[in-house]
């Protein structure tokens, strides 16, 4: 009897403890998630309001008159981010498969630590040394530079996903294509990097998020521009500078405007999320 008292209790404790600290981790999340959903509505409240067509299709007024729009700005982001993939993404899968495939060589630690080396320095620094590289020998900001600093951002972010996921490959499946005779590059492009094709596109497009949002590279390298250009030797506008040099102008309408680029650029990354969970969901789906 006292030994059946004795497990009651003590299973009611831990249930106790069980639902006590359950209850602290949906506070904490309650907590963490607040500011979030407090900058996100503000921020909807401010640049909602100030979107419209012209916003999507209008460019810069002159300083001090009302109206016009940020279409080069969102087409220059564009241009600068797609530039910045097609210099970082191969570099970055294909160092990262290096990684994967050569786990214990001492140049791979060396490279494994670079790119952690690299994926804390800040922003800035970057962008300072794209401006003294390519910047200052050409003797002008240009898209291309600013695309080469957002890239040197996106290379160790895409290096250590793709080496992860491609670690989490069976070993079986290697072993099972050298086996028929597969070539061991051929088995690691098309077997290996194929398998982890999906963790590899998200750990893309989180560094594409990555650096959409990025300001202080693009100051030092594309720099900004009020008129309407795709040269790649030039400078170009893109939304993160418009809204950083909106938002601290004293006009009233180009605060308006920097509220309405903000929201779109955290659109875009929204919509770069929502491609990560829709990527990984596919795959997931598949093996059910």
């Amino acid at each position: 009897m006292a030994g059946t008292v004795y497990k009651e209790s003590s299973h009611a404790f831990r249930k106790f403890k069980s639902d006590f600290m359950m209850a602290v981790t949906v506070a904490a999340t309650i907590v963490t998630l607040i500011p979030l959903f407090l900058v996100l509505g503000y921020l909807v409240f401010k640049g909602a309001t100030s979107l419209n067509w012209a916003f999507f299709t209008h460019m810069p007024t002159p300083v001090g008159e009302k109206g016009g729009g940020m279409a080069n700005a969102i087409v220059g982001t564009f241009e600068v981010v797609g530039i910045a993939c097609l210099i970082g993404v191969p570099i970055g899968i294909g160092a990262g498969l290096f990684l994967a495939e050569h786990r214990l060589g001492r140049f791979a630690d060396t490279v494994r630590f670079c790119a952690d080396v690299m994926m804390g320095v800040p922003s800035i620094v970057v962008g300072i040394f794209a401006y003294a590289v390519l910047v200052h020998p050409m003797g002008r900001f240009s898209t291309l530079a600013g695309s080469v600093a957002l890239a040197i951002i996106m290379i160790p972010l895409v290096t250590r996903t793709t080496e992860e996921m491609i670690i989490l490959v069976p070993h079986e499946l290697r072993e099972a294509a050298l086996a028929l005779g597969v070539p061991q590059w051929k088995t690691s492009l098309s077997v290996i990097v194929r398998t982890a094709l999906s963790g590899i596109a998200t750990g893309v497009i989180l560094a594409i998020a990555r650096i959409a949002g990025e300001t202080a590279p693009l100051l030092f390298t594309a720099f900004g521009n009020r008129f309407w250009s795709t040269s790649l030797v030039q400078p170009i506008a893109t939304l993160t500078v418009q809204v950083y040099t909106y938002a601290i102008s004293p006009f009233p309408d180009w605060q308006r405007q920097a509220w309405a680029g903000a929201l779109v650029l955290t659109v875009i990354v929204l919509a770069l999320e929502l491609g990560v969970r829709w990527v990984t969901r596919a795959p997931a789906k598949a093996a059910r």
